[in-house]
């Protein structure tokens, strides 16, 4: 049993459709605590102008009745306000591909011949789909008592230190900033480099970090390259617009230390093994330790520019600038929620297939039996293994 979903849709079409397939029965689901992380990812400093043209909102279309999941896929429905506008329009023809988007790879890989329906499909627009998604899939986690959070760590040359803002804190101090820093010192001076970004007409990237509190250990496999749960968090974090490099916990920083310093030690207490450092984010040969898992993600500064780019015009093959089409100035705030969603989606399928259940009451008393086990209730007995007689 696993998790799977889809999302359909273009960025100025009727509206974004989400199929979400997996969920057990008995979650409690409503309207208003999805719309509420909808909104999030219309929040943020350095939003272009269509956050205030439109006020996402989701129609469950099926899997949910009397307000819990029955155990049938769930359809989630999004319209697009914006939508109207364009509808029946003879749209100008869009030949000028902008570096760093999808026009261009896009028209080669689907011979278009226009580079429109790439760059509609492209869009960061469908992560709303995703954030509805990531919704239900944080509603599950959390009858666990699994916390996902995230917030900005970084924006341009500003790096926050946070090492005095205990973990758990972190998201909830970063949602009472314009630019989810959990530190309003440094989301002040974050804040004044977007200011200067929007002045010289050009884009800001950052850093994000998510975590994951409360997983208990045994999630993912080391056996199935596919099943590493590095490997998939790492691809589901990847495969949103503009994240262009992921590490799990310090990754970047161990790789400068000795590996004598670099690791987790082991350590005995109450009954339980334990580690008292989390240099792997949580994650030992794609398997979670039970520590929180950590993950960084960087986001490029965004293609779209007030600034012209150079490029080529397909039809007439002249070297031109690019035409601007609305877009952020630095979208890093609100992709928090984005990637907050995609790592408790895949957190959420990991533990459904390593627990196995088609309702929330089933589930509940196998997540508790892992979390409560103690070393001594593993199998190591001691004795000697016979390789292949």
């Amino acid at each position: 049993m696993s998790l799977t979903f889809l999302t359909s849709g273009e960025s100025h079409g009727p509206g974004l459709l989400a199929i979400l397939e997996g969920i057990p029965a008995g979650l409690p689901v409503i309207a208003e605590v999805i719309n509420r992380e909808l909104a999030r990812r219309q929040r943020g400093y350095g939003t272009g102008p269509r956050m205030m043209l439109e006020k996402d909102e989701v129609e469950i279309m099926g899997g949910v009745m009397e307000g819990v999941t029955t155990g049938a896929p769930l359809g989630l429905w999004i319209e697009n306000h914006d939508h109207k506008k364009w509808k029946g329009q003879a749209i100008k023809p869009f030949t000028v591909p902008r570096p760093g988007h999808a026009d261009l790879v896009g028209a080669i890989k689907y011979g278009y011949h226009d580079l429109r329906p790439a760059l509609e499909r492209a869009s960061a627009r469908e992560t709303t789909a995703r954030v509805a998604v990531g919704a239900i899939c944080k509603l599950l986690l959390d009858q666990f008592g699994i916390q996902v959070g995230g917030y900005v760590a970084a924006i341009g040359e500003i790096q926050a230190e946070l090492g005095d803002i205990p973990l758990s804190e972190r998201a909830r101090l970063a949602e009472e900033t314009e630019v989810r820093c959990p530190s309003k010192q440094y989301a002040e001076l974050m804040q004044d480099c977007i200011r200067k970004v929007i002045e010289d007409r050009d884009t800001l990237g950052g850093i994000i970090e998510v975590f994951v509190i409360g997983a208990p250990p045994g999630l993912g496999s080391y056996a199935h390259w596919e099943k590493r749960l590095d490997a998939r968090l790492a691809a589901a974090v990847m495969s949103i617009q503009a994240i262009k490099g992921v590490e799990i916990g310090s990754a970047f920083a161990n790789s400068r230390l000795p590996g004598s310093q670099a690791q987790d030690g082991i350590y005995k207490q109450e009954g339980r093994l334990v580690r008292k450092t989390n240099f792997s984010g949580g994650l030992e040969a794609g398997v979670t330790t039970g520590e929180p898992i950590l993950i960084r993600a960087a986001m490029k500064p965004i293609a779209t520019t007030l600034t012209p780019q150079h490029s080529v015009d397909l039809v007439s093959h002249e070297e031109v600038d690019t035409q601007y089409e609305r877009s952020d100035f630095c979208p890093v705030p609100r992709a928090v929620p984005i990637l907050e969603s995609m790592v408790a989606f895949v957190v959420a399928d990991a533990l459904i297939q390593k627990v196995g259940g088609d309702s929330v009451q089933e589930i509940k008393p196998r997540i508790e039996s892992l979390r409560g086990a103690k070393f001594t209730d593993l199998q190591i007995n001691g004795n000697h293994t016979i390789f292949w007689e």
